[in-house]
């Protein structure tokens, strides 16, 4: 099979490559930097240098693939993240279309069944309707939790103020997953292609709250005292104003943790069953608290 994956050598299409290229399958990673190029053919596949900006070069690079995982790179520094995440969507449906491949499994995330109100995640809306819209065309959405990962940013915090935290409650429940998880989810589609129409599939590796996250965390890293602490709205974009995020981005990040505080995000996760797969909280404990140390 022939495979072209979006998202260079992210957490998430770094480790799916690898899964394809041990099964013998053929790969095409797209990245924009020409300084991964013998980086990924050290790995074995071959590498398409371009930008998802550009739907002339995805319909070049799409065409002759048996399945294509498509994923929105992240960019802060967008004028309109939302906006951004749109046409990134709507550039891949249109390759899609005139490259005539059939089969995709588009990286999502929870809330993205949310036309508004979501932060970013509300560009993912927008992306699985311009991908769901193609004519003749199987897709299966896949809609990760929060990455264990974003945990990370707190570090500073951590350090700085002794604390973590955000603009919801401790108690607020949360869905959580490892992008290796995701990973080995999309392997399992690509390479079994058993989806047809329109699908869609939760992927989480936990769940928890934000209380219990810090105190996991604090024990983690030697600090059985660190506590969480909730922002306003106000004080959230404040803060993410003065560490550098553009007004557009810092208020997408609030509007991100109100919709996980009133239960906007979680809401259609909810109605799912979800078979969790295997990286547990505990297990990332360890990753964060080697992360913090070498800080």
């Amino acid at each position: 099979m022939k495979y072209i994956l979006t998202g260079s050598l992210g957490h998430i299409t770094k480790p799916l490559a690898t899964s394809l290229i041990a099964a013998h399958h053929k790969v095409t990673i797209v990245s924009s930097r020409a300084e991964r190029k013998s980086e990924i053919t050290d790995m074995g596949a071959t590498a398409a240098i371009g930008k998802v900006e550009d739907p002339d070069f995805l319909a070049k690079t799409f065409k002759g693939a048996d399945a294509i995982y498509t994923m929105v790179p992240p960019k802060y520094d967008a004028p309109d993240v939302v906006a951004f995440n749109r046409t990134i969507g709507e550039n891949y449906a249109a390759a899609i279309k005139a490259s005539g491949v059939k089969m995709i499994v588009n990286l999502s995330s929870w809330g993205a069944h949310n036309p508004a109100g979501c932060g970013p995640v509300t560009g993912m809306y927008f992306v699985e309707q311009a991908l769901n819209a193609l004519e003749d065309v199987h897709i299966r959405q896949l809609r990760p939790g929060f990455f264990y990962t974003n945990l990370l940013s707190f570090i500073p915090m951590i350090k700085a103020m002794g604390i973590v935290g955000n603009n919801y409650g401790p108690d607020t429940r949360l869905v959580m997953v490892s992008p290796g998880d995701i990973a080995k989810v999309a392997a399992e589609e690509l390479i079994s292609l058993g989806f047809s129409g329109r699908s869609m599939r939760y992927i989480a590796s936990d769940e928890s709250n934000f209380g219990d996250i810090t105190a996991m965390l604090g024990k983690a890293i030697g600090r059985p005292d660190l506590i969480y602490k909730m922002f306003t709205d106000e004080e959230m974009r404040a803060g993410l104003m003065q560490a550098g995020l553009s007004q557009n981005m810092a208020e997408n990040f609030v509007e991100l943790g109100r919709a996980i505080r009133t239960g906007m995000m979680i809401s259609d996760y909810l109605k799912h069953p979800v078979r969790f797969e295997g990286t547990k909280l505990t297990n990332f404990a360890s990753e964060f608290a080697a992360a913090y140390n070498s800080q």
